[in-house]
Formats: C-alpha cells, structure tokens, sequence
C-alpha cells in the first residue's frame, strides 16, 4: 500500500522543541549565566552541554547534588526562563526545515504536538514570534513533570492529541529525550543539533537536520 492508502490523521508527530525546532541552546546557556550568580551558583558550558533538554528541577539536582528546595527551585526558575523569554524575543528563528516539515505533515492530516521541557510561556513565546500555532493540535510543557528520560510528557501529548503511544514518533535532539521516548512505547528520530550521532543512537532513526527527514520517512517509522 502507498501511503495515500492510509489514514494518516490516525497518527502523530511529538516535537521537542529546543534544539529540534529552533538553535536555542547558546540563548538558554546566557540566560543561566546572567541568572545563577546571584544564587551563588555558576554554569559550565559543558555542564550545560550535559543537561540540556532536561527540566530546570533535574539541571538544579545535578548542580547542587541534591534536590533543591521548592523555594530555590521557584526562584531560580522564575528568573532564568523570564531571562530567556527576553533573550528569545525577536531573535529566535526556526531550524532549517523546520517549518516546511511541520506544513506538509499538517497538509496530509498528521496530528502534531509539542512535547517540551520548557515552561509553558516560553513554548508560547516561541510558537507566537515564529507564527507556527496553526499545525498544532497540542502544546505540552514538561516543566512539572517527572523530566525526561521519564516519558511523560511524551505520554501527555499523546494523550491530549488523542492517540495511544504506538502511533507517535517523537523528534528529539537530546540523549534523555530519545530515552524517554523509547520509554513511553514510541519511535524516536535523533537530530545531531546538540549531540553526535553516537550518543542518539537508541533512536530508530538519525539525521543530521530536518531537510533529512521525510513524511514518507515518518510514516515508514509508524508502519514498521
């Protein structure tokens, strides 16, 4: 069967969204900078390296070697991520094709959601400056939930865009992320836009950039 022989509205794509739908991870490593001094605290390039694309609760864990109080944690989150939505604002621009991938799967019906780590706002902010809300049908923030590798934001999305797990490819940049996607039951595509190919390899497939990524492809991941 072609794929035109297929429901493809039955199906759906998770997208991270930091690193995967835009470069953000120099903007994310600034707003750390500028912020944690006045905590006492300091970020390496390379711890930042390391814990991108885990939520602020696990990269303060890391940090301090124990779970931060809820305070700090408040504290600490509230004034990086209102750093970043500053830093973001009328900078951000998509990943190259980010935004031609996102048309054609909404152009044959494919269900599409954000699954990030990220807060709420700062997905918002996003999605507004880059004018792409129209081919979601779901935005989910991971931001108070157990963070990736645990699989439930991935688990969320799917669950608010109707779909069970078997029918998802999750699209990922980070090592906790293809994990947690593998976790939740799911196919997991690795973009090389913030780790080697080597360090994404639980993923089904890995692609250096999303002009290498296909909805035959996609739906390819699904049918298997």
């Amino acid at each position: 069967m072609k794929m035109k022989d297929y429901d493809l509205s039955q199906y759906g794509v998770l997208w991270d969204l930091d690193g995967v739908l835009i470069e953000s991870s120099q903007q994310h490593l600034d707003s750390w900078i500028s912020v944690l001094p006045r905590f006492g605290l300091t970020m390496s390039r390379e711890l930042h390296e390391q814990t991108f694309g885990m939520n602020n609760r696990e990269i303060l864990t890391i940090m301090l070697g124990k779970p931060p109080e809820a305070d700090l944690l408040h504290r600490i989150s509230s004034a990086k991520e209102s750093a970043f939505r500053e830093i973001i604002k009328g900078t951000v621009e998509p990943l190259v094709g980010a935004v031609e991938l996102l048309e054609k799967l909404y152009s044959v019906k494919v269900r599409q959601a954000i699954a990030s780590s990220a807060p709420e706002e700062n997905i918002h902010v996003v999605v507004e400056e880059l004018k792409i809300g129209g081919y979601f049908q779901a935005l989910v923030s991971g931001h108070d939930l157990p963070a990736k590798p645990n699989p439930a934001v991935y688990l969320e999305a799917a669950r608010q865009i109707e779909l069970g797990p078997e029918a998802c490819v999750v699209v990922e940049d980070a090592v906790v992320g293809v994990r947690g996607a593998k976790k939740a039951g799911m196919r997991a595509v690795g973009v090389t836009t913030t780790h080697a190919a080597e360090a994404l390899r639980d993923a089904d497939l890995v692609i250096v950039s999303l002009l290498d990524l296909s909805v035959d492809e996609i739906v390819h991941l699904l049918l298997e």
